[in-house]
């Protein structure tokens, strides 16, 4: 059965542009089939918010949203994602790495994105013949990287089109464990999205460079046969360019919720974001959404988008 996945992470409320995703890959759901898998995404221990993770679920429920499965949490899969890395380690697809960041960053040449994401030189591929090896030679556990083949990874993306990525200059070997044993989050979507059969994924595209990786890791664990069908939309920004953060105010859900603003009002909003005739009803975008509509450029949040919201 067709499958996609709502997954927030609760390292922080629901805003805008987060709503307009999760709603258009909703209604691609419910106008397909598809079935909806709800995962919540909370393996990144520092930045976990307490009880963001009910507030994603209650927002997702007051736009209208449902889901028919979930909520699943990441961090009650552990063991599958271990299993994943004893794989990968036993045939040769990861090696430990006992780089710190901040010599990650010295070390590299290009800076990547607005997050500034070095892409790793190689520095400890082949260094170590084991991560006990690794640990001793540091005096500190080491992370876990994927090695990255000379190779060119092409894809069709179903909204963005014909993609195109030489992994090895582009990318590089890119972490699949942390040092404190904890999976990044490329290895552990693709055990997850495998897992639960999911064979439709729709996001930002902010995220399109992930694909590849993620490409990489369905290859190296068998699982070639699952990769699913991709969707990357473009992201709504504030006026500088940048994408929706708290530098543009507070965009939040539950802001708006706060100050009395109908659930209705927010949807109007994110159907003329999505080249919907503009409609406050969340059974009718189902029957009038039409992806091909969608903008092909990201959209800018306003003064008087943020106005339209807050009329009386």
């Amino acid at each position: 059965m067709p499958t996609t996945r709502l997954a927030p992470s609760p390292t922080g409320a629901l805003h805008l542009g987060n709503a307009r995703t999760f709603l258009l890959n909703w209604l691609l759901a419910r106008q397909h089939n598809w079935k909806i898998i709800l995962r919540i995404e909370d393996l990144d221990g520092p930045r976990i918010k307490t009880g963001a993770d009910q507030q994603a679920i209650e927002d997702l429920k007051w736009l209208g949203l449902d889901w028919d499965e979930g909520p699943i949490y990441q961090s009650s899969r552990i063991e599958k994602y271990a299993a994943a890395i004893s794989q990968l380690i036993k045939n040769n697809f990861a090696y430990p790495c006992i780089c710190s960041r901040s010599e990650v960053a010295q070390a590299a040449s290009a800076p990547h994105a607005e997050d500034s994401i070095s892409i790793y030189p190689g520095t400890c591929r082949g260094k170590f013949k084991s991560l006990e090896e690794a640990q001793k030679s540091s005096g500190r556990p080491p992370a876990l990287r994927f090695a990255v083949p000379d190779r060119i990874i092409q894809f069709t993306d179903h909204f963005a089109g014909p993609q195109q990525f030489d992994v090895a200059t582009q990318l590089g070997d890119f972490v699949i464990a942390k040092n404190d044993g904890t999976p990044a989050y490329q290895l552990a979507v693709v055990v997850d999205d495998a897992d639960m059969q999911v064979t439709d994924i729709v996001r930002g595209d902010d995220l399109l460079d992930s694909t590849p990786r993620q490409i990489l890791l369905y290859e190296a664990l068998g699982l070639k046969n699952k990769i699913p069908n991709y969707y990357h939309l473009p992201l709504i920004k504030g006026p500088d360019g940048r994408r929706l953060a708290k530098r543009h105010g507070d965009t939040r859900l539950s802001y708006y919720r706060n100050l009395g603003v109908p659930s209705s009002r927010i949807l109007s909003l994110l159907a003329r974001w999505s080249g919907i005739p503009e409609s406050d009803n969340i059974q009718q975008l189902i029957n009038i959404f039409d992806l091909s509509k969608v903008p092909r450029q990201s959209i800018t949040f306003t003064p008087a988008d943020d106005a339209f919201l807050k009329r009386k």
